[in-house]
């Protein structure tokens, strides 16, 4: 067996690269500070789509790999990712297209708020987008009429007009990081080589080697030393953190900016959406998303520099009050308030460190290989990513890595599936039948399965990332008890701790949320 590769952080990116080097036989010891997929892939609108809005800025190179990818995605993770038909209302026909033309060309602009988009540059566009989508398979955009049956009937007094194409939707980024790891674990056995997880460990530097230090008490682990054929540090928004962690010296790479939404369940909303999405423009020009999300709609994002640490960043009451006025402004019949929202999140994005007066919606969204020379082994850091280009991102990094560690990239894994379930329910051959656990329809058999097989180490794992009932309507202190129980028949915690795990977990559910859990 080889001397692994040492990837720093578990979300989409840093799992996906793995999954890659698996492929080309390469042994990796993956490394979290937390669980996979906590940050900002969790916090993501959750989208797969090739970015409408790049060919403003002129990233033509980074809209045709992202159409690429979601062609490539859809294909072969169709259980993950699922077209989507978007619908973008302009307020007139020629608005906008001086800021459009400036952005472009990359010449400051002269207002701060920009004239909205105009029907004819959006279709504009949108004639671009499909130009590029060389391997689609989803349908042309169109102008639609407003009166059209199977569209959301946007406010006639605002808006004139109205186009719709498709994109694709992730609704759970989460459990497609969980599909990743046991591709991962199933390639390491196929190659004979190693594959290790090892979540909620901190990594530290001594010269050459490098401690990885568990960060829980329970089960006792012993801390690793490893001195790794190469590192990737694919912490994202913590990559300068990472860096400073294991006394790597580098100029600031990151300038990430803060990214709301919230959720809710207002069940007109939901029925006004027609089962698509609406793509809209806030007042001050500003994108933001109404998803259809299950059950409930998915609205967001804002787009604020963010220079604090990302696990302290919370959606505001300035954010949640500019989502409900788009929802508002979109459909005022609904009288959409802060009252109807089940709950919210906010992520940072891994964005490159920006030049000053730049805005945030010009910072590059293309992703950076950023290399660390005179280090005892070859390292990079990754700059940007986002879920679209998460495998091109690995196929990129590996090949990287092949150059300066010394092995041949045989495979690109550009027609391997992903494995896994968006659904938790599926996610193993447990029996549908028995008891259930506590206000939801999910087996207990299939959660004792999730614990055994799906590296689930707290109970904000299963809550936010492997059963998904952060977004449950009814979540209860009922239903976090008896996961615990199960925890503690796992193995996994310790009987004592339970009441102090619980009451963690309720108060970040409520604090990181809004998130109430019913008594």
């Amino acid at each position: 067996m080889n001397d692994p590769i040492l990837i720093l952080g578990g979300g989409i990116n840093g799992v996906a690269i793995a999954r890659q080097l698996l492929i080309n036989g390469q042994s990796v010891v993956l490394v979290d500070s937390a669980d996979i997929a906590s940050g900002a892939t969790a916090y993501s609108s959750r989208l797969i789509h090739g970015g409408l809005r790049y060919l403003e800025y002129a990233e033509v190179s980074l809209v045709r790999e992202s159409l690429d990818e979601r062609s490539r995605l859809l294909k072969l993770a169709p259980q993950f990712v699922k077209p989507l038909e978007l619908f973008i209302p302009s307020q007139s026909r020629l608005g906008g297209a001086v800021a459009a033309t400036r952005n472009f060309l990359g010449i400051p602009a002269k207002r701060s708020t920009p004239k909205p988009r105009g029907a004819w540059l959006v279709q504009v566009g949108l004639t671009m987008y499909d130009l590029f989508a060389r391997a689609s398979t989803l349908p042309k955009h169109r102008r639609r009429k407003l009166t059209a049956p199977d569209v959301p009937p946007v406010d006639p007094k605002r808006y004139g007009w109205l186009s719709s194409y498709y994109d694709a939707q992730i609704r759970f980024p989460e459990r497609f990081v969980v599909g990743m790891i046991a591709d991962c674990e199933a390639l390491a056995k196929q190659h004979d080589v190693t594959f290790e997880l090892l979540t909620y460990h901190m990594t530290h530097r001594d010269d050459a080697t490098l401690r990885l230090e568990p960060q829980l008490a329970y089960p006792p682990a012993a801390t690793r030393t490893l001195q790794p054929r190469a590192v990737v540090n694919a912490t994202g928004s913590y990559v300068d953190r990472a860096l400073k962690k294991i006394d790597v010296d580098s100029k600031r790479l990151m300038g990430g900016t803060k990214g709301s939404h919230l959720i809710t369940f207002h069940p007109q909303l939901r029925q006004l959406l027609a089962g698509g999405g609406v793509y809209a423009e806030a007042d001050d020009g500003r994108p933001v998303f109404l998803l259809p999300f299950g059950d409930c709609c998915l609205i967001g994002t804002t787009d604020i520099f963010f220079d604090e640490n990302p696990a302290k960043a919370i959606a505001s009451d300035e954010e949640l009050d500019y989502l409900v006025a788009v929802v508002n402004s979109l459909f005022p019949q609904t009288g959409f308030s802060r009252q109807d929202i089940e709950c919210f999140y906010c992520g940072v994005r891994p964005l490159p460190y920006r030049e000053s007066g730049k805005s945030a919606a010009s910072v590059t969204r293309n992703h950076i290989l950023h290399d660390h020379p005179d280090q005892p082994w070859p390292m990079l850091s990754i700059i940007g990513g986002k879920l679209t280009t998460c495998r091109s991102l690995a196929e990129e990094t590996a090949e990287w890595l092949a150059e300066r560690v010394g092995f041949e990239v045989q495979d690109l894994g550009r027609d391997r599936p992903f494995p896994g379930h968006e659904d938790c329910r599926q996610a193993s051959s447990a029996a549908d039948d028995g008891e259930m656990l506590v206000g939801t329809q999910i087996p207990l058999a299939v959660v004792d399965a999730i614990i055994a097989d799906e590296h689930v180490r707290r109970l904000g794992d299963l809550v936010e990332r492997r059963l998904m009932l952060l977004y449950h309507p009814r979540l209860s202190r009922a239903t976090l008890d008896q996961l615990t129980s199960r925890m503690v028949a796992a193995g996994i915690l310790e009987a004592a701790s339970v009441g102090q795990e619980v009451a963690e977990c309720e108060q970040r559910l409520i604090t990181m949320f809004g998130k109430q859990v019913a008594s």
